[in-house]
């Protein structure tokens, strides 16, 4: 039960990692849009999905109003979220087995794949060593987003 219990912690590290650091959208959304920071609560509780949110901070970054060097921090700080937003996602939306031992885990992804004659779903996958080191890396790496986010928010002098 050992490997249960760690794989079940370290999905909901991966959440938490995820959710704090998607809540700093908050931050970018009232410094880039110009408004107080409950305004941008308003805007980003409004838009109820994470693509949502991201392509908001990113429409209001590619704007004419947005210096050159800020539109490229952000840009790059969207475009890393973006691409952990996929694992996230996969560990969020998937139901979890485990053998009788709780050693061998996998996952169900919950979701159809259509092709021209036929679907596909539930595709299995096994929770390996390989993989529980993917999860730990995006968990870092949202870290330092999250870090870096704080950096542009003082930098630029975002509402707090």
């Amino acid at each position: 039960m050992a490997k249960f219990h760690e794989i079940l912690l370290l999905i909901g590290q991966l959440n938490y990692t995820w959710t704090n650091t998607e809540s700093l959208l908050i931050y970018l959304i009232a410094g880039l849009a110009r408004v107080d920071k409950e305004t941008a609560i308003v805007i980003f509780l409004t838009l109820n999905t994470t693509r949502a949110r991201i392509e908001l901070v990113e429409r209001l970054t590619k704007m004419g109003k947005t210096p050159a060097a800020q539109r490229q921090e952000i840009l790059a700080i969207t475009q890393q979220l973006g691409r952990q937003a996929k694992l996230r996602n996969k560990y969020s939306h998937c139901i979890y087995s485990f053998d009788e031992t709780g050693d061998q885990a996998s996952t169900q992804l919950m979701a159809i794949f259509d092709s021209k004659d036929t679907i596909k779903y539930g595709k299995i996958e096994q929770i390996n060593d390989a993989e529980i080191a993917r999860i730990n890396e995006v968990i870092e790496q949202l870290q330092e987003v999250n870090r870096e986010i704080w950096g542009i928010v003082d930098r630029y002098a975002f509402p707090r």
